[in-house]
């Protein structure tokens, strides 16, 4: 027990300088090692395999395999690991056959089960028992991905005699199972996986490695037995599991469920460039690398393989990248922007249609050239309010008109360059807060020469401008009350429609809004087109009535073929 807790104590040590803040120890090497077990998955599922099954009858893998789903087997092994030191190794052959025949049978997931009788001060072998499953594998597909169940075939299990295990001789130090438990305290070795520390085992899990005599890939669990006494006969009991019918998935953690037949470690190992192209993983091809596919984002193309690339390809090109070998890793396999306002695409054509800039532009100029005009004449008609038609116009009235038409004027300018929310909202309130304010004004004064001219009393109903503000004042706070809301509940956004090309613009967007404030100004024009009609045949200096009345004719037509229109 000494040997062993130093023996996991140097591991911590070992393991804590190298994640220490800075180093990057860790990283680097679990990420190296994730790549050497990708070459190895490859070079096997193409049969490129050099020495291995040549001079190499194993290849372990230096990645970490979960084992929770094979907690069942590895708790049979406990069991029979402490039955037998209990009832000692020694001259129970039968027992030890029959040990190992029990554990073969109980789990569908253990392929090979032995149990060895060691000479407990040289380590030679003194008795071995090997049970093997004879079987078939036939993937079905099933909930979550396919499984590669194992079926017995006619006359079940078989003894197993092993190459690797001669009557006084050391067991072969190749198998990755196995392990001399005296020059290994514990079995703490290269060859074993570090336990969870959240979890008590007897033994010790191998890393996965593949298997030249079964052709598949294994996983083993091993125990040694320690002898009753210092010169008897100590016992090894391992299991091989057959991991065969798990898949690699190197596609993200993020990318899909996680699922019990797929390697977890290897998942993000994948060589998709991740600002272009996602990776989609490819089920039921079992242990190979590449099983996916680096499809175009959303947003991306590409005019090579419709956007989609095998991984196994880009695998390849990942690799002569890094040897330094070529550069078609970034000229092939990477997507390409899709023109502004394209969501997906197929080449580079645009989707948004084009601005006639210098139509815009001018547009623009000739609203400010209104804009700043208007508040020119703001200011002369104030300067020379006391001249004779002004001040017969009543000039605050004729400001506040002129000051009406340079906030709608200001519609051009709210929608330059494109449209957004806050231009939509913009373009709404100048809009109807300028037709408000120019065309109460307008019909305050006509009102009050109505009011004027209906009267046939020798006293003169008179008005003061004073009066009409007050009058005006509940109109303007209607409007503003409206557009207030109006902002606040549901303001207009800048939709994309189309046009006959298919290519997309943006338009502010309307909506029952719009059309009950157009209503409401069609009911507010219809009044002022009754005060006008009153007032038709009133005399008043300098015509202004009928001027102005021309002007609400106009803007009542206007106004009523957008509400039919």
């Amino acid at each position: 027990m000494g040997h062993l807790w130093l023996e996991r104590s140097l591991l911590i040590v070992t393991l804590l300088s190298l994640l220490a803040p800075g180093s990057g120890g860790y990283i680097e090497t679990m990420r190296k090692d994730r790549e050497e077990a990708l070459l190895v998955i490859h070079d096997v599922a193409t049969e490129n395999m050099g020495a291995l099954c040549v001079t190499e009858p194993y290849r372990s893998l230096k990645v970490p395999l979960a084992t929770s789903q094979y907690e069942g087997a590895q708790q049979k092994a406990d069991m029979a690991a402490m039955l037998l030191q209990d009832l000692g190794v020694s001259h129970r052959s039968g027992l030890m056959d029959a040990l190992a025949r029990s554990l073969l049978v109980s789990d569908r997931h253990v392929l090979t089960a032995r149990v060895l009788a060691l000479n407990a001060s040289s380590s030679t072998l003194i008795n071995s028992v090997s049970w093997q499953r004879q079987f078939v594998v036939t993937p079905t597909l099933m909930s979550g991905g396919l499984d590669h169940s194992l079926l017995f075939e006619l006359g079940g299990p078989h003894r197993l005699q092993e190459d690797g295990l001669r009557t006084g001789f050391r067991p072969d130090p190749r198998y990755p199972w196995y392990e001399n438990a005296d020059t290994s305290p514990g079995l703490w070795s290269p060859k074993f996986m570090p336990s969870p520390t959240n979890m008590s085992f007897r033994g010790w899990w191998t890393f996965p490695y593949f298997s030249c005599s079964v052709r598949r890939w294994l996983l083993s669990y091993s125990v040694s037995i320690p002898p009753p006494t210092k010169h008897g006969v100590k016992g090894f009991l391992s299991l091989d599991i057959d991991v065969s019918g798990l898949e690699v998935n190197q596609c993200d953690l993020s990318s899909g469920p996680k699922l019990s037949n797929q390697i977890e470690v290897l998942r993000g190992t994948h060589k998709c460039h991740n600002d272009t192209t996602q990776c989609v993983f490819r089920p039921g091809l079992g242990w190979m690398r590449g099983g996916y596919q680096c499809v175009c984002r959303h947003g991306f193309y590409s005019l090579r393989q419709k956007g989609v690339f095998n991984g196994s390809l880009v695998e390849a090109a990942w690799l002569e990248h890094e040897q330094n070998v070529s550069s078609l890793y970034h000229q092939m396999f990477r997507c390409l922007k899709c023109a502004p306002g394209c969501e997906t695409c197929h080449n580079n054509a645009p989707c948004l249609a084009t601005y006639n800039w210098p139509f815009r532009i001018s547009l623009l100029a000739v609203s400010v050239s209104c804009v700043a005009f208007t508040l020119g004449l703001v200011g002369y008609v104030y300067q020379h309010r006391k001249i004779k038609v002004f001040k017969v116009a009543s000039p605050i009235f004729l400001c506040i008109t002129l000051l009406g038409c340079a906030i709608m004027y200001l519609e051009m300018a709210a929608i330059f360059p494109v449209l957004d929310l806050y231009s939509c909202i913009a373009t709404k309130w100048s809009r109807h807060l300028g037709f408000c304010i120019t065309y109460t004004a307008l019909l305050m004064k006509t009102w009050r020469v109505s009011l004027t001219y209906r009267v046939k009393s020798a006293h003169k109903v008179k008005l003061t401008d004073k009066q009409l503000l007050q009058w005006m004042f509940p109109i303007l706070l209607v409007m503003l009350i409206y557009l207030g809301t109006w902002t606040l509940s549901a303001p207009p956004i800048a939709e994309q429609i189309r046009d006959q090309a298919g290519l997309r613009f943006k338009q502010c967007s309307y909506n029952w809004w719009d059309h009950s404030l157009a209503i409401g100004e069609v009911l507010f024009l219809s009044w002022g087109i009754k005060v006008c009609y009153n007032v038709r045949n009133a005399e008043s200096l300098y015509n202004e009535a009928r001027l102005i009345s021309y002007a609400i004719y106009n803007i009542a037509l206007v106004n009523t073929a957008m509400v039919a229109f």
